[in-house]
Parts: structure tokens; C-alpha cells; sequence
């Protein structure tokens, strides 16, 4: 994998508080944990949206960390117990009715509480929606069968929302439910460090959580809210600033835009040709091609060059645009012309300023370290 770059910080960025520095310092993976976390940047929705190549890698360094087994008896440990976000699961439609409608929903945040040393032992799923609106919790009754494996059988769940002094029951009849309001959860994994957890239930689903998560994984959190995206590049550029080895590059492969500084223009030909949508494929050989699908199977193209110009810069020509329908294309008479600035570069994201002094964000969609 080649290493992360980052380039100097740009003009106008805030600082990163020493609470949030000091957080993100303190995660901690092992070399095979790092592959896991490494295969689940990027993935949408928990999963729900994974390609095939991306649950091959998933699964993959999922097993290579079971067969390592990590703490022998991970439901005697206290490292099991608090709580942990859910970043990937294999299963999404199989879960719960709760899970189903929550889970492959970015926008909100789920967590497992696990709580096993206490007099009233507990393993509870919540749904945070966010900071100023509340969460949803669904609480189980919970008992230790063996060292990996858990049982539960869930019995009252209710919104807590920022607005009311009180909670708000969520009608679930879990007694009527009978057999479908018990399960068992298996720890399959859990980490020296308490920071990563495989657990596999007894639906056939694989769950991988996390209780601190690291500055990509952060970021890409904070994209998928909504809310506060700029200030957490901001946090994540001054961060990283001191990493950087080398200088960064503008790195081949096919890259999709997760989110932009700017809203798109009214024209759409004008936000096509200058990178406000679709996906950007960069070759080895100083090309560059933007690419937005329409509708129907047609989709916009626009090719042009790249120059390096600066330690962190390049001088882009985007001048060969067509509207390609199947084999066939019309050819459109476009042409635009921008710096583009690498804010911070590595295998799996991407952050530039580019036209119009416009912040991009994107994701890397052709797999890692490819050449």
C-alpha cells in the first residue's frame, strides 16, 4: 500500500484541538487489524453497498484475525464490555426489522452496548440519529453461555430524544415475538488493545465494530451526516500534516466524488467538465477523464491532461468531451482549465482543492495499490 501523503496545510484551516488530536493518537491496530480497517474504507453502508471485491477483502482479513484469535476468552474480559460502533456487517437484510431499516443508512450512526458484568447484564443495540435529535435504544436480557458466545433475548426498547425529558417506548411486543426476540452472538475476535471486535450471530450475519476509530474512518462518518464537513477536513488536513512522506502525487485509478465545498452550478455541462460530479479516472500517462452518468445508459466523458506544476499542484485541460450512448458518441465543443491541489492523498482517499478553489473528497473505487 503506498503511504499516505499530505501536503503542507492550506490557508484558512482550524486547528485540531488537542481533545481530538489526543483521541485520534490513541487508537491502535495490529498489522492484521490494520488490513481489516484498511478493507472497510470506503464502504457505504455498513456493508449494504459493498462490491464484491470489497466483502472478498472484508472476509478475508476477517478470517485472517479469527485464525489469530486475539483474547482467549473474550466474554470473560472486561475489553468486551461498553460500547461499540458497528462500521461493517455481511448480513444487513437478514437482521432485525430495527436493524433492516437503520443499518444500511449512513446518515445515522449504530452502536452494540455490551454490558455482562453487572447485576443486570445487557447487550443492547442503538441507533443514534444524531447529536441533536437522540437515538433509539433496543435493550436484551443477556447471559454468558461459553467464553465467545453470548445469549439475549430483547425485551423493551425506546427513543430518547434531545427535545423531551422523557423516553418515548418504541411498540415492539417482544413477548409475543417468542423465539424471533432471542439470538446468541459469538465473539469471534477481540483485540489486545479493546479497540476491534468480530462477532458472527446466529442468523449467519458477521459484525465488525470498533469503540475508537481512526481519522479516515472519522471523517468519512462526518461525510455521511452532513453536518460539520468542513471543519472535520480541516481537523483531518492539520492532523495528518506532519505525516507525509515524499511528495504527493496524483495517483492513477478510478475515483468517485463523495462530497464537494460548493453545490453544483446551473449548469450542468459546466459542473461535469469542472469535477463537481461523477468520477475522475486518472492514468499513469498524464490523462485524466470525468466521467457522469445521465440517464438510460448514456453518460457525459470529458478527457484532458495533466502537468505537474508545483510540489503540490497540477495544471489540468479537460478539451475532449461527447456524450457516449453504447458504442456511439457526440462530440461536444467544451473546454476548462484549473489548478488542482492535493490536500492530502493515499490508496483509499483523496482531498484537493481544485476549479474555483472548490474542496473535493474522493473515494478510490478500483481497489487499492493497483498500478
Amino acid at each position: 500500500m503506498a503511504a499516505a501523503v499530505t501536503a503542507a496545510a492550506p490557508p484558512n484551516l482550524t486547528s485540531l484541538s488537542f481533545h481530538d488530536e489526543q483521541q485520534q493518537q490513541q487508537v491502535s491496530f495490529t498489522e492484521e487489524e490494520n488490513s481489516l480497517v484498511e478493507a472497510l474504507i470506503g464502504i457505504q453502508g455498513r456493508g449494504r453497498s459493498a462490491s464484491p471485491q470489497q466483502l472478498t477483502d472484508v472476509e478475508r482479513a476477517v478470517q485472517a484475525l479469527e485464525s489469530l484469535q486475539g483474547i482467549p476468552d473474550p466474554t470473560s474480559s472486561s475489553l468486551i464490555e461498553g460500547r461499540w460502533q458497528l462500521m461493517f456487517t455481511t448480513r444487513p437484510g437478514t437482521a432485525s426489522p430495527i436493524q433492516r431499516t437503520f443499518v444500511g443508512v449512513d446518515f445515522f450512526s449504530v452502536f452494540q452496548e455490551v454490558f455482562l458484568g453487572t447485576n443486570d447484564p445487557r447487550v443492547s443495540n442503538i441507533v443514534k440519529f444524531s447529536d441533536a435529535i437522540g437515538e433509539l435504544k433496543v435493550e436484551a436480557v443477556a447471559s454468558i453461555k461459553d467464553e465467545k458466545r453470548i445469549l439475549f433475548r430483547f425485551d423493551r426498547a425506546a427513543f430518547s430524544f434531545k427535545f423531551l425529558p422523557f423516553k418515548v417506548p418504541y411498540p415492539v411486543p417482544f413477548r409475543l415475538l417468542g423465539d424471533e426476540a432471542k439470538g446468541w452472538l459469538d465473539t469471534t475476535y477481540l483485540s489486545q488493545s479493546g479497540n476491534l471486535r468480530i462477532s458472527r450471530g446466529n442468523k449467519g450475519t458477521t459484525f465488525v465494530l470498533q469503540k475508537k476509530t481512526e481519522p479516515r474512518q472519522k471523517l468519512l462518518s462526518t461525510i455521511s451526516t452532513g453536518t460539520g464537513v468542513r471543519e472535520a477536513i480541516d481537523e483531518f488536513i492539520s492532523f495528518n500534516q506532519n505525516k507525509g512522506i515524499g511528495e504527493p502525487e496524483l495517483q492513477e485509478g478510478e475515483w468517485e466524488m463523495l462530497w464537494s465545498s460548493q453545490e453544483e452550478t446551473d449548469s450542468w455541462l459546466e459542473n461535469a467538465a469542472n469535477g463537481l460530479m461523477g468520477k475522475q479516472i486518472v492514468k499513469e500517462n498524464g490523462q485524466i477523464k470525468f466521467v457522469v452518468d445521465i440517464l438510460l445508459g448514456l453518460k457525459f466523458s470529458i478527457t484532458g491532461t495533466f502537468v505537474k506544476s508545483g510540489t503540490t499542484t497540477y495544471d489540468i485541460t479537460m478539451d475532449d468531451a461527447a456524450i457516449i450512448g453504447g458504442q456511439f458518441g457526440y462530440p461536444v465543443e467544451l473546454e476548462s482549465k484549473f489548478k488542482l491541489e492535493l490536500l492530502y492523498s493515499d490508496d483509499k482517499i483523496r482531498i484537493t482543492r481544485g476549479y474555483n478553489k472548490i474542496v473535493f473528497v474522493h473515494l478510490r473505487t478500483d481497489g487499492t495499490g493497483q498500478k
